[in-house]
């Protein structure tokens, strides 16, 4: 079994990233079930505005379009800015909007029996918000979203320190990180075995 994480920092490599941090506690677990779990900064490569999988020349969306349909799994990971997700998690969104038309060789929505997943960080609130926007959007396209396929950590409301400065919050984000996984394990185990028939 393969997933992929596509985490969505606004912050290019190598600069820390917070919500990498708690991502990779997410992989972690998955690893642990014996997943491969590959993790793509996306700010990192070129990816064009535009909802079609492939717009040519300078347009790096289809190497990781091709990493989202060779994996079962498919975590997205954003930090919260303005109590929404980040420019980069929606552009990720947008480009994955061609999925709705591409099908796999049943006839099927190529994401249906893929599973997906949610992890969240920021020193502001809004986390269940980003949370419901972007399962919702997965869900649109075709994924199945677990129940208590998230994790999240933030400060609450108003400024404060990031997800590395403080130890607030950690054992609780950690401990739900590896429920997500093993949900998001379970079911995407179940659906190889009973995947969704086509229409």
């Amino acid at each position: 079994m393969r997933a992929v994480v596509l985490n969505c920092t606004l912050k290019g490599s190598p600069e820390k990233s917070n919500t990498q941090l708690l991502a990779d506690e997410v992989v972690k677990a998955l690893r642990e079930r014996n997943v491969d779990t590959h993790t793509i900064r996306v700010v990192d490569h070129s990816v064009l505005p535009g909802v079609e999988t492939d717009l040519g020349e300078g347009d790096d969306w289809p190497g990781i379009h091709e990493e989202l349909v060779n994996s079962e799994i498919l975590v997205i990971a954003t930090p919260t800015w303005v109590g929404r997700p980040s420019s980069v998690a929606q552009r990720v969104i947008e480009r994955m909007d061609a999925m709705l038309s591409e099908q796999d060789d049943e006839g099927r929505p190529v994401a249906y029996n893929r599973v997906a997943g949610v992890v969240v960080t920021g020193n502001e609130d809004g986390a269940h918000h980003v949370i419901s926007e972007v399962s919702g959007a997965l869900g649109d396209i075709g994924y199945t979203v677990p129940g208590q396929a998230w994790t999240y950590w933030n400060m609450g409301p108003g400024p404060g320190p990031s997800f590395t400065d403080t130890d607030h919050g950690h054992e609780w984000s950690v401990s739900t990180g590896r429920t997500m996984a093993a949900n998001l394990y379970a079911v995407a185990s179940a659906l190889a075995k009973n995947p969704i028939p086509p229409a």
